[in-house]
C-alpha cells in the first residue's frame, strides 16, 4: 500500500486522475471501477479536462459503479445514476451502454446482485477501482460488521452512514438500504485508487492502513491488495504515526 499525502483536494485529484488517465492510454478499452461522493470529484474534474483538451478518450471504455441507493428514482437528483451523469458521463465521450450502476429498484435485489457480480465476473474484474472512505471505514456501502462480503448485495446503512449522507437529501428522506459491491469484488480489481480528505476521516484512515485486518473497518482488508495507492490531505493523515506516508507538497 502506497501512501501519499497532499496539500489540497485539487492535487490529490489530479494525481488520482493521473493514474486513471494512464490505465486508459494503455487500453482504450480499459474497464473504471468508480465511485460517488465529494472525494472522487475533483478527479473526474481531471479527467472530463483531459477529454476536452484531447489528451485522452473513453469511446470504449466501460464502467462500473460500486453502489447504488435502493428505492430511489434513478432520475432523482441524489440517485447514484445521476451523480456519475452530472460529474463525468456527460462531460466525456463514453458510449451510456457502457456505463454500469445496480439497479437500486430491482424487483429481486438478490438476483440484481448476482448479475452486477457476473458482469465484472466476465470482464475480469475493473483495471482501476476508484475508492473513497466513509467515516466508519466503510467502502463501497461494506459498513462494519462480522465477515467480509464476498459479492454484491443488499445493506442496510448505519446510522453514521446516514447521518454523513442525508446533507445530501434537503427535500426527502435519505434511504435506509442500497445495493453495494461486496468487498470480494472491489479486492477483484487489478489496481485501487483510495482518497480521503478532512479530518473527519483521519481515525477511519489510521484504522485503514495502521490497524488490524478486520471487518470493523472493512477497508482495512486493502492492506492484502498488491496495488493499492491512498492519496490523503494532512487533516485525513493526522492521526497516522507510520513512516509509510510519502508526503508531497
Amino acid at each position: 500500500m502506497e501512501v501519499i499525502i497532499l496539500k489540497t483536494k485539487e492535487q490529490i485529484g489530479e494525481a488520482a486522475g493521473k493514474i486513471i488517465a494512464e490505465v486508459v492510454k494503455n487500453d482504450p478499452a480499459a474497464k473504471l471501477g468508480l465511485a460517488t461522493g465529494a472525494s472522487p470529484v475533483p478527479t473526474y474534474k481531471y479527467l472530463i479536462s483531459k477529454y476536452a483538451s484531447g489528451a485522452i478518450s473513453f469511446k470504449d471504455v466501460s464502467a462500473y459503479n460500486l453502489d447504488e441507493y435502493c428505492n430511489l428514482p434513478r432520475d432523482d437528483e441524489n440517485s447514484y445514476y445521476t451523480f456519475m451523469r452530472k460529474n463525468l458521463f456527460d462531460h466525456i465521450d463514453i458510449d451510456p451502454a457502457n456505463t454500469h450502476i445496480p439497479d437500486g429498484n430491482a424487483a429481486d435485489p438478490d438476483a440484481e446482485c448476482a448479475r452486477y457480480d457476473a458482469l465484472i465476473e466476465k470482464i475480469g474484474g475493473v483495471d482501476v477501482q476508484i475508492l473513497g472512505i466513509g467515516t466508519d471505514g466503510h467502502i463501497g456501502f461494506n459498513e462494519p460488521g462480522d465477515s467480509f462480503a464476498p459479492g454484491t448485495f443488499k445493506i442496510k446503512l448505519h446510522e453514521s452512514t446516514i447521518e454523513s449522507n442525508s446533507v445530501y437529501f434537503k427535500n426527502g428522506d435519505m434511504p435506509r438500504y442500497a445495493l453495494t459491491m461486496g468487498i470480494g469484488t472491489i479486492m477483484r480489481a487489478k489496481k485501487i485508487v483510495l482518497i480521503a480528505t478532512g479530518k473527519a476521516k483521519a481515525g477511519a484512515v489510521k484504522a485503514m492502513i495502521e490497524g488490524e485486518v478486520s471487518p470493523a473497518c472493512p477497508a482495512s482488508i486493502l492492506q492484502t491488495h498488491p496495488d493499492v495507492t491512498v492519496f490523503l490531505d494532512e487533516a485525513a493523515a493526522e492521526l497516522l504515526t507510520g513512516n509509510h506516508a510519502k508526503r508531497e507538497v
